[in-house]
């Protein structure tokens, strides 16, 4: 059984970077919990070349409807040019961790529907 919730994925270069997302993310009640997890070392392609950094991954428990609006504010507030944005959904959980989640995120996106990128569409 799926739930109504997600956790999405975003790696950042730094601490500070990794304090504004999460502060911000929590404030806005976009997220209900975000773990930084330092260490994580990401190899990847960038223009043309393998590039090797260190990382903060960020895990966010969200609500599902919530996604483009997390990708918005990651864009906003996110250095990188091309910043990874993953969801993933909850497929279980326990109700009381389900009605936590719930009870400390926004119910409903706060992106008009006029607003959403072309091709978009909400959940």
């Amino acid at each position: 059984m799926t739930t109504d919730y997600d956790i999405c994925f975003v790696t950042v270069g730094d601490k500070k970077t990794a304090d504004v997302i999460t502060e911000g993310l929590l404030k806005e009640r976009l997220a209900a919990c975000v773990s930084a997890v330092p260490g994580v070392e990401s190899s990847y392609w960038w223009k043309d070349s393998i590039e090797k950094s260190a990382e903060i991954l960020l895990i966010i428990k969200t609500r599902r409807a919530l996604r483009e609006d997390i990708i918005q504010f990651v864009k906003r507030h996110h250095p990188y040019a091309v910043p990874e944005t993953i969801f993933t959904q909850i497929d279980a959980a326990s109700k009381d961790y389900q009605d936590w989640l719930g009870a400390n995120t926004l119910f409903t996106t706060n992106i008009s529907l006029d607003k959403l990128p072309e091709g978009k569409k909400l959940l």
